[in-house]
């Protein structure tokens, strides 16, 4: 799809940033409404303070889900014709696509993520994610089950009711879109959660939904606290199904307050700590080197499935390792808002001494920086940090056990297939994995024996919304994207009728 809008290299978006304005408000019910409070929000592209946004209360909280429960219950959305819901879902994409340029300077502002990147690659994710539920909604059928003469049985799917979606920062549109629009398509109304550092750009495609023809109370948003606007939402009596992107310890929450109140189906997709396996037989290694770097640095690393533990054969890992430092080269930090910028900054202040903390710890205990491992751009007041390659780690090194979500890649060099798949597996993790091999039974072996619910063979990250995206272990068990996703928003009816 070709990008609309401006062309992303002729728009001066500094000055089309001063002139961003803030709502001080929720989105709630198909209108702005005031919320108990309001909190500054802080762009990491200089430190400066964009505005004031509404920041919910518990009670806040209860009022939007109140407001979806009603458009749930008593109103439209659910009774509409799946085909209906679908044009409506494929409007609003028409709606964001007209809004592409607004929409992407409110990404680029509040999470540091390229101009560039944001206008090509996160509102086009989010396009296609209502392009397709648009077109899916009404291409799910029930069964008709074998029955005795004098029976009838019947299987529907329907709407499992109040979604409550709550959502991270670094894809603040592309991973909301993976939750609302298949609750949507299925009849589901939704409360969505913004993350703290990000709660513009949703704010603005609520309201663009209502234009795209969403009744009041079918899509609502909100921001604030997690332990308050998050803990509400999972503790609510009148919220059906809970999805949630983010870190395992927040996951572990949300059961509980599923548990402790009326088990609502809770559904996670959390962190990842992915390995990357380059064998000597690969394709192409510059190819593999500069995937390599692309798969840890784009979105300054800050991905679920970052390719962040890069696993080199022996036999070339000093080859792959210099091209991999080289390429690191061609991501130092700029500006967000110059397209020219490949990476950006860190979403905040606390991400970058915490990163550097870890290095400094992973240092002290043995690992070595090839390459980066410096905050950077400290006079422009944003948390920027250098793109870092570290080696010789031991396998228990924080750096290579612990997700980073930063532009740090940790290299471990093994002797054999079976060391590969030792290592790569030696991980609480099971989000995603990469191989790179020309041996198509090493890619079948290799990838079966790999406990990830993802795995490239001879690329990274690659995939359309045909396929399901979630993980296992404590990745979590939920899958978004692909047909697959609408079944968690969904529930099985048994219609059993005796007609004589």
């Amino acid at each position: 799809m070709t990008p609309t809008g401006s062309d992303v290299g002729a728009v001066d978006w500094v000055a089309r940033a001063a002139a961003v304005v803030v709502p001080p408000t929720l989105y709630v019910d198909g209108e702005h409404r005031a919320a108990a409070a309001t909190h500054p929000v802080v762009t990491p592209r200089d430190g400066q303070v964009l505005g004031e946004v509404g920041w919910a209360s518990a009670d806040d909280v209860d009022g939007a889900v109140a407001a979806a429960r009603r458009a749930f219950d008593a109103g439209p959305w659910p009774r509409l014709h799946p085909r209906e819901r679908g044009e409506i879902l494929q409007e609003f994409a028409r709606v964001v696509d007209a809004h592409r340029d607004e929409l992407a300077l409110l990404v680029s502002l509040e999470m540091g993520k390229p101009i560039r990147v944001a206008h090509e690659i996160e509102l086009r994710a989010l396009i296609r994610t209502l392009r397709y539920y648009g077109e899916l909604a009404d291409k799910e059928h029930g069964e008709i089950t074998p029955t005795t003469e004098g029976e009838l049985s019947l299987v529907t799917r329907e709407p499992a009711g109040v979604v409550a979606a709550v959502v991270p920062w670094n894809f603040p549109l592309t991973l909301a879109g993976w939750k609302f629009a298949p609750a949507l398509a299925a009849g589901c109304t939704v409360v969505l959660k913004t993350a703290e550092q990000s709660p513009l750009s949703m704010l603005r495609v609520a309201e663009l939904g209502v234009e795209a023809g969403l009744p009041p109370g079918a899509l609502n948003v909100v921001g604030g606290e997690g332990t308050v606007v998050g803990r509400r939402l999972g503790e609510h009596p009148d919220v059906d199904v809970l999805t949630f992107t983010g870190s395992t310890a927040v996951g572990r929450h949300f059961l509980r307050y599923s548990a402790d109140s009326n088990l609502k189906r809770v559904h996670l997709e959390l962190g990842g700590k992915s390995p990357n396996i380059i064998f000597p037989d690969a394709p192409d290694l510059q190819a593999a080197a500069d995937t390599a770097a692309w798969a840890v640095f784009f979105n300054s690393g800050e991905m679920c499935t970052a390719g962040s533990r890069l696993i080199l054969h022996r036999d070339i890992a000093d080859e792959v390792l210099e091209r991999v430092v080289a390429a690191a080269g061609d991501w130092a930090p700029g500006d967000p808002l110059d397209p020219a910028t490949r990476m950006g900054p860190l979403v905040d202040q606390r991400s970058l001494a915490r990163v550097l903390g870890q290095l400094e710890e992973g240092v002290a205990a043995g690992a070595t920086v090839r390459t980066g491992g410096s905050p950077t751009r400290v006079d422009s007041g944003g948390p920027y940090l250098s793109p870092t390659v570290v080696t010789g780690l031991a396998a228990d090194n924080v750096l290579a056990t612990e997700e980073l979500f930063a532009p740090v890649l940790s290299v471990l060099v093994v002797d054999d297939e079976e060391e590969a798949v030792r290592v790569a597996g030696d991980t609480p993790y099971g989000l995603a994995a990469a191989v790179w091999t020309g041996d198509l039974g090493r890619a079948h072996r290799v990838s079966r024996r790999l406990r990830a619910g993802t795995v490239w063979v001879n690329c990274y990250e690659e995939g359309d919304l045909s396929v399901p995206f979630g993980g296992v272990k404590l990745s979590g068990f939920a899958r978004d994207k692909s047909r697959h996703a609408l079944a968690e928003y969904s529930d099985l009816k048994t219609t059993w009728i005796n007609h004589g």
